[in-house]
């Protein structure tokens, strides 16, 4: 009898085992994986990928709706890292969107600009300070580089050149360009 018992026990758990290892995989909930998706791109907010931000695109990826190859900010090596999390193979950045550039960081010159505030009304990160009628200054740890703020300036007093060392922003402060 004991015997018997044993015997169904083991049966079932080897059972159950059987069952679970030829169970498909629980499908990834699509909010935690928008959100790991999220984490992965660079949070420039530029555009450049189709989307109103690197959140929507994220959750677009995640849905199936949009590609991993639409981001020039990331970089190849962002498209790396979205192909080995979702389990695809990676791919070269599509250049529809754009090209992979070196980091960058607006530039404003304060003896042209005219404080139109037209820049900051285009910055999705509010990296731009700045009032009617006065020069404004960028908050370079601030300022994702996504260029944004470049066309509407009607007097072209904004540059995008590569990010800066603190010695050579130092520099450029002096020169009179500002990036706070």
């Amino acid at each position: 009898m004991i015997a018997t018992v044993c015997l169904l026990v083991v049966l079932a758990a080897l059972f159950v085992l059987a069952l679970h290892r030829l169970a498909p995989p629980a499908p990834v909930p699509l909010a935690p994986l928008a959100e790991r998706i999220d984490a992965l791109l660079p949070q420039t907010q530029c555009g450049q990928c189709n989307f109103a931000g690197c959140r929507p695109y994220a959750q677009a990826i995640a849905a199936g709706e949009a590609d991993i190859d639409q981001c020039p900010p990331g970089g190849t090596a962002g498209v790396r890292e979205l192909a080995r999390l979702l389990g695809r193979e990676p791919k070269p950045l599509n250049p529809t969107h754009g090209r992979e550039t070196p980091r960058a960081v607006a530039l404003i010159d304060e003896a042209v600009c005219i404080g139109c505030t037209k820049c900051i009304q285009f910055c999705p990160v509010d990296a731009i300070l700045g009032a009617p009628q006065v020069m404004h200054s960028v908050i370079a740890d601030e300022c994702t580089g996504c260029g944004l703020c470049v066309a509407p300036c009607p007097v072209d007093c904004i540059s995008l050149p590569p990010a800066l060392s603190p010695v050579a922003s130092l520099a450029v402060a002096q020169a009179g360009l500002r990036s706070a």
